[in-house]
């Protein structure tokens, strides 16, 4: 499966984007979790949702200001992004994982990394 994040841009503190990661494959096969890294940092797990969308898991530097959903009929896994802070400044990627361990965010068990979107948040 390919992967495409899009949807990021420049926003102000307390802002709210949206991110879409769509798929070239049949996207309802995978977990799909969402990643960001910011200048001179590693990345970072963000959230992840089930293949069902029944379970979903985010970082706690998220929780209560993101909403990972899913659109398996359109092919998406849409970020919702809330009350954004300046430090959520990051490029922002969405992989896929076929691991029992997906929640965990480790990276290692994603793959289909795509080009990132950047996200810039002013203060």
């Amino acid at each position: 499966v390919q992967l495409q994040a899009s949807g990021g841009g420049l926003v102000q503190a307390g802002d709210s984007l949206r991110l879409s990661c769509a798929a070239s494959g049949r996207i309802s096969n995978y977990h799909i979790g969402w990643f960001r890294q910011a200048p001179g940092k590693e990345r970072e797990f963000v959230a992840t949702i089930s293949r069902s969308g029944a379970s979903t898991y985010g970082a706690d530097s998220v929780k209560g200001r993101f909403t990972i959903s899913r659109h398996n009929a359109k092919n998406t896994v849409d970020l919702q992004m809330s009350s954004l802070r300046p430090e959520d400044t990051a490029v922002y990627y969405c992989a896929a994982s076929t691991s029992v361990a997906y929640y965990s965010g480790s990276d290692s068990l994603y793959y289909s990394w795509g080009p990132g979107t950047q996200v810039t948040v002013s203060s």
